[in-house]
């Protein structure tokens, strides 16, 4: 199985592209959103009637059963589980460089053994006085009879043997060999030891077979000179001669006496507190109260040759006790062909797999710790726990029990051994023929192939709660081998794909080396894998970045980037290795500069040719992402991006439909500004600088455009990047400020002719380009200049900033956002009074273009509005950095007239009005106020104060205002100091952080989750269609009220809605309070404010996802739309998103209309303005501006439920249109059904039902109209339903029936024919009485006879049903 398919079918993204509707002649197709198991078309059955006239039916199909169950799904990507939460998990989930993931790096990876000491006491043919010996006794030393030569050769013999023994395991080592030595010469082969070893570990091996046990007191025995006696060595010397780190290996009887002697001196030396702790390992050969096997079948140092040769040693024990001992001749063991470290040969692939064995066994019962001290740091102490673990097998089958200090749990019954008895018993078995005919081809055994399937079995049913596979270091030993290597990372790929646990797993077995040192081989095949087991690795754990960089890693994933044979999806885990090796790394961000990065990542960002289909998102982000880590905080590298283009290539991403992608493109142009530039805050004026300067300013003109994004992750990715600019251009940015808020002394009309004589060669405008379009300004400026910038008039380039009496009051002229079209209107004036006439001369603080100053600091205070709290901090913060403080200011409330609530205060009337205002600072700031720090002046004259009533945004602190002369204390304090906020750190961007969690989340396996999300929306699907089935043959006579609930609102009810599987309704009033209410139990359920802000206003609330995990939308009555979820738990609602849905158009005012399709994913807003604004909540993107090509506002919306991109308007000066987003020119039906009335729509909604061309409209004036959109403009049925008050009209989506509402307490329940089924009204004779107030809000239950009626005087919800509702 070629790990490229398993990517590639099982390879599961998030955010999958979506192609966006093309606005070609035809209607184009609806972006693929993430539908579930079906998708139907929107084509719909036509009624009779004459021939279509519109173009509109052109291509209309039978539909399917569902097609009104829209399965479209959105804002349920990983993003959407609240930015607050992402910044504090990206902390966390961010590759770590501490704590609990390192804990797989041994502490002192280097530590090896550099000295070994031998030492034999066996003093030949004398037995010691404490032995008696049975007969026949075990005589092999070494695997040599000391009795078949004379006692000096035998003993030098074995000493050499046991030096070639040892020597195998550590060649590196120097040996010193002592036989049969005295006190003296131990202690000078200690001393000489130590000195050599320095700081690495000294290995102590002591044989003593020729002397007495050790003593009670912990002493070993050696020999006098004449071998006359037996000398006591009290442990305590041999330690302090030998010092730490050391190992000992005792092989004598009763050596668990020496182990208890030596842990007491560690005791006693841990107990005083100047020793630091000892490096103390001990190998013994038995319990104090056990001594050596005497039988024949072992050889006397049975422990020594385990520890030593333990291949011969186990081929040897196993052959006696396994079939083979009468067949097998056991001379052949000692000719087992081939070399140790030869795996293709017998004996090296039985070492192999013994070490296999003996490394699975300690990981699978060593605490991890433990492992890692002792099979991981030092090869040679490696080798001997290995082999112990052996000697424990055999040398408890003759009633011996090996320790150690540390100690190890009993691992002689583990049930790898019989894998090893299998493997060996394979092995003896072809040994004769192997002996016989050394030609033989060699036959691998089978044992590594089936431990692989073993952990394959385990990967199909293993999870974090079970025990984990125990064939771990197996898969390890399997990496070894070129034949095993591939299946062995697909599978180990897998294992890691299950989560950061499996990751640290892996890390602790000791995989890192191995992986380290595949990236040196050329292999092909093994990239993917390579590639996918380094993404996880470094997800979890970010110190890994050294050991690439020092390895020259970082080249074999820059190839890997580069090649265009792979996935996007692999080469995105490529760029995000990359990310993380230069995160935070200079080392790395200079090796991999000097590599070609940048240079890679812009050739991928930029498609081949431009009709290409779209890149993978997931790679354009990463390449971003990549690049931004790539110069963050590295200057040089900032330098080569902007000379290499960057900033142009990147620009365009902007546009991208996946916010993550758009986020990664804002994060890498902010890492772009310097933030420290020496060009920027004074230093030479040279063309370099002055170059990098404009590449910086126009990075920031398209930061500026994206700055109202419908995505709160970009828009913090944004936020951040400008307040990287306000920290670098702080200097000119406090001027600019100042400059905005300083007064003059010459009256407004004195200095306002001077605007026209601004020239300047690249900034050419007309007094009226510069003021026109905000109507705020205009009413009051209209005779002297026109104020505004008109989109067609205002050149993208051009910038002008004012600072003349105008602007002192903080007038943009024609602010960003008063441009209807463009999201920004680029202009910004810098006029400075001129001392000496009072006229205004243009001047530039830097050879760019000061426009840019303006146009920032307006955008900032936007910001700091924004309706996602955490951005609005941050434009805060950039705000404070430039001088721009926030005041304390008492809350005033204001409703959609401007004047305040009855009972709450308003400001002082001496304010002369300036409590609201439209112009830009107003419509950022609301209720904030600003300080700037600039010195005290004087305060501003009253003749043009009072003119521009309406434009003056600055609102002053109430009590400041009170003194009719000027200001009691100025707010424009000292700028000498530099403020905290400055000083303080940047706000940390979370895209980075946020995106890494991706890929430690599982990458190869779809979650269990969406098959539990599609069983309960298959379940909800049936619900609904039933529901729908009886509902639509219901008499819908809305006569019972099941429920009435007192919501306690102040301001009376104004907006309210069911919930469509449970039931449940929520409704919200004017000051943005939302409550949750059980009308069954009649129990509250939630309730939460909308948000924090003392500008209050709500539009409407809507459902979105209602077939799944249901959102509600809450749209504020200036166009700020938050999404929530959880509504309906207790205090557990959680934003979802946020975002201003009337972008820059200011002018909307307070009378935002708003309506949600399901099947197209689209939000369509508007009001008082000219256009609509479609914005995809898949996309998160503002889709389309549509001209509504009407003189007046907008003042009801409504989207069809049946075809997509299909929405109806009504106007406030009764006329209706119907658009549809897919055709080119939009506008596909316009009637005046409501003439001669002018009175404004106040509902609109397409009829009940499939047919998608009959729409209602209702006016204020009380009639309400039935249209057929394909027969001539006028209505073909009028119902005169309330005289001149009509407040509400709700249209049932499926059930033929509308209802209205009127001021004077009623509600009319109709059948679409025009008959009237139902009226309620108050009653208050009756003591039963239904009570309802004058109606504010009506709506459906989307599929059952249930009607919701919320009134605005009582602040009651009312719940009406047919007679019959259960």
């Amino acid at each position: 199985m070629a790990l490229g398919d398993l990517m590639a079918s099982r390879l599961v993204h998030s955010s999958s592209p979506s192609p966006s509707p093309a606005a070609a002649p035809s209607a184009a197709p609806l972006p693929n959103h993430s539908h579930h198991s079906h998708v139907t078309g929107d084509g719909l059955p036509v009624a009779n009637g004459p021939e279509p006239r519109n173009g509109l039916e052109a291509e209309e199909e039978k539909p399917a059963p569902v097609a009104y169950l829209p399965q479209v799904l959105v804002l349920c990507e990983q993003r959407h589980e609240g930015l607050d939460e992402a910044a504090a998990a990206a902390a966390a989930a961010g590759p770590s460089t501490s704590g609990l993931v390192s804990k797989w790096r041994p502490k002192d990876r280097d530590m090896k053994t550099g000295c070994v000491a031998l030492v034999l006491c066996l003093n030949i043919s004398v037995d010691p006085p404490d032995v008696i010996k049975i007969s026949p006794c075990a005589r092999m030393e070494c695997w040599i009879d000391p009795f078949s030569m004379a006692p000096p050769k035998a003993l030098e013999s074995i000493g050499k043997t046991l030096h070639a023994q040892y020597e195998r395991w550590q060649p590196k080592a120097r040996y010193k060999l002592q036989l049969d030595p005295t006190v003296e010469e131990v202690k000078k082969l200690c001393n000489t030891c130590r000195k050599y070893a320095k700081s690495e570990r000294v290995l102590f091996h002591y044989n003593g077979h020729g002397v007495p046990k050790p003593t009670a007191n912990g002493e070993i025995w050696v020999f006098n000179k004449s071998y006359t006696q037996y000398i006591p060595l009290p442990i305590t010397d041999l330690d302090s001669w030998l010092k730490t780190p050391s190992i000992y290996v005792f092989d004598c009887s009763a050596a668990g006496i020496i182990v208890k002697a030596f842990l007491e001196r560690l005791d006693w030396g841990s107990s005083s507190s100047a020793s630091s702790p000892r490096d103390c390992i001990l190998l013994a050969a038995c319990e104090a109260h056990q001594t050596l096997p005497q039988s024949a079948e072992f050889p006397a140092d049975v422990f020594t040759a385990c520890l030593t040769t333990p291949i011969k040693m186990a081929l040897h024990w196993f052959c006696k006790r396994s079939l083979l001992r009468c067949s097998l001749d056991h001379s052949l063991i000692d000719q087992i062909p081939g070399r140790q470290n030869d795996r293709k040969t017998l004996l090296g692939e039985l070492n192999w797999i013994f070490t296999a064995v003996t490394d699975t066994i300690a990981w699978n019962v060593l605490p991890h710790d433990l492992f890692q001290r002792l099979f991981r740091q030092d090869l040679l102490v490696a080798s001997l726990f290995r082999n112990f673990l052996l000697a424990e097998r055999i040398m408890r089958s003759a009633n011996c029990s090996p320790i150690s200090y540390p100690f190890l749990p009993p691992t002689h019954q583990h049930h790898m051994w019989d894998a090893w008895d299998m493997a060996a018993e394979i092995c003896l078995s072809k040994l004769p023929q192997l002996i016989a005919d050394p030609n033989t081809e060699f036959q691998p055994s089978p044992f590594f192939t089936e431990q692989l399937t073993a952990f394959e079995v385990w990967l199909d049913h293993g999870s974090e709660d079970k025990k984990p596979p125990e064939q771990l270091p197996i898969v390890l030993q399997v990496l070894l081998s070129q034949s095993h290597r591939f299946r062995a990372l697909v599978l180990l790929g897998r294992f890691l794909d299950m989560g950061p646990w499996a990751v640290d797993l892996a890390l602790s077995v000791g995989i890192f080396p191995y992986v380290l040192k595949l990236l040196q081989t050329s292999a092909m095949e093994l990239r993917q894998i390579l590639v996918f087991i380094w993404t996880k690795i470094l997800s979890l754990d970010k110190s890994c970045q050294v050991d690439l960089v020092k390895d020259g890693g970082h080249a074999y994933f820059i190839r890997f980037l580069d090649s265009l044979d792979a996935y996007p999806e692999q080469r995105a885990m490529a760029a995000f290795v990359l990310a993380v090796i230069v995160d935070g790394h200079r080392r790395g961000q200079e090796t991999c500069i000097s590599a070609g990065l940048i240079d890679v990542c812009l050739r991928h960002l930029q498609p081949e040719n431009p009709h290409d289909a779209q890149t993978e998102p997931l790679l354009l982000q990463w390449l971003c992402l990549c690049l931004g880590k790539l110069w963050e905080d590295y200057p040089e590298a900032q330098l080569l991006g902007l000379e290499s283009n960057a900033p142009e290539i990147v620009i365009r991403l902007l546009s991208e439909p996946q916010p993550e992608v758009r986020a990664s493109a804002v994060f890498a142009l902010g890492n772009l500004l310097d933030m420290g530039s020496s060009s920027v805050n004074g230093g030479d004026d040279d063309s370099d600088d002055d170059e990098k300067l404009r590449a910086e300013i126009n990075v920031v003109r398209s930061l500026l455009q994206v700055s109202s994004d419908g995505s709160p992750l970009v828009r913090s990715e944004v936020a951040i990047a400008l307040t990287r600019f306000a920290l670098g251009h702080n200097k000119h940015l406090k001027t600019v400020a100042a400059e905005y808020w300083k007064p003059q002394t010459n009256s407004l009309l004195k200095s306002l002719p001077s605007l026209a004589n601004i020239s300047n060669p690249s900034n050419v405008y007309s007094p009226n380009s510069i003021l026109q379009g905000s109507s705020g300004l205009a009413s009051h400026i209209g005779p002297v200049l026109r104020v505004g910038s008109d989109s067609s008039a205002t050149g993208r380039d051009g910038r002008i900033s004012t600072s003349s009496p105008i602007a002192t009051n903080s007038i943009m002229h024609g602010s960003p956002q008063s441009d209807d079209s463009s999201q920004h209107s680029d202009s910004g004036i810098l006029l400075r009074e001129n001392a000496s006439n009072g006229g205004l001369s243009y001047t530039r603080s830097r050879p760019t273009d000061s426009g840019i100053y303006s146009q920032f600091i307006s955008t900032m205070c936007a910001v700091a509005k924004d309706p996602y709290p955490r951005i609005a901090t941050i434009g805060r913060r950039a705000l404070s950095l430039i001088g721009v403080e926030q005041v304390v200011m008492r809350h005033t409330r204001f409703n959609s007239g401007g004047s305040a609530h009855q009972g709450e205060t308003s400001a002082p009337p001496s304010n002369f009005g300036m409590a609201r205002s439209s112009s830009w600072f107003d419509m950022h700031s609301g209720n904030f106020s600003m300080a700037f720090r600039t010195p005290p002046v004087s305060p501003p004259q009253h003749d043009y104060l009072t003119g521009l009533r309406r434009v003056c945004s600055m609102e002053f602190r109430p009590h400041l205002m009170n003194s009719p002369e000027g200001l009691a204390d100025p707010l424009l304090s000292s700028a000498a100091a530099p403020s905290n906020a400055e000083l303080s750190i940047l706000p940390q961007s979370i895209i980075y952080n946020w995106s890494c969690g991706h890929f430690s989340r599982p990458l190869l396996t779809g979650s269990d989750d969406n098959e539990e999300a599609n069983s309960r929306r298959e379940e909800r699907e049936r619900i609904a269609l039933d529901c729908i089935s009886k509902c639509q043959r219901s008499s819908c006579k809305m006569t019972s009220q099941i429920a009435s609930w007192d919501t306690r609102f102040e301001l009376g009810t104004k907006a309210a809605l069911l919930m469509p599987f449970s039931p449940i309704v929520v409704a919200a009033d004017d000051n943005e309070q939302i409550r949750v209410w059980n009308y069954d139990d009649a129990l509250p359920v939630n309730t939460f404010e909308n948000h924090k802000l003392s500008d209050r206003g709500l539009s409407k609330l809507l459902l979105i996802n209602e077939l799944d995990e249901s959102l509600l939308l809450a749209a504020s009555s200036d166009g700020n739309v938050r999404i929530w979820k959880n509504f309906t738990q207790k205090e557990g609602q959680k934003l979802v998103t946020a975002f201003s849905s009337v972008q820059g158009h200011r002018a909307a005012g307070r009378s935002i209309v708003i309506d949600w399709q399901q099947q197209s994913g689209y939000l369509y807003a508007s009001g008082d303005m000219s256009s609509i604004l479609v914005w995809d909540l898949d996309k998160e993107q503002l889709l389309s501006t549509i001209q509504s090509s009407a003189d007046s506002a907008i003042s009801a919306l409504s989207a069809s439920q049946v075809r997509s991109g299909h929405f109806a308007a009504g106007f406030a000066d009764a006329s209706v249109r119907i658009f549809d987003v897919r055709t080119p020119d939009r506008l596909v039906y316009m009637a005046r059904p409501h003439a001669p009335r002018t009175e404004k729509v106040v509902g609109i909604g397409f009829q009940p039902g499939f047919d998608p061309f009959k729409i209602v409209s209702a006016s204020q004036a009380g009639d309400i109209q039935f249209l057929d959109i394909r027969r001539a403009a006028d209505p073909y049925l009028t119902i005169e339903a309330h005289r001149g008050s009509l407040t509400a009209l709700a249209v049932h989506r499926h059930a033929p029936v509308v209802a209205s509402g009127s001021a004077k307490q009623m509600i009319k329940v109709f059948s679409l024919e025009g008959e009237q089924l139902t009226i309620i009204r108050y009653q208050p004779s009756s003591f039963m009485g239904q009570r309802i107030g004058s109606v504010n809000c009506l709506s459906f239950h989307p599929y059952k006879s249930l009607l919701a009626a919320g009134a605005g005087d009582n602040a009651l919800v009312s719940i009406y049903a047919e007679e019959n509702y259960k």
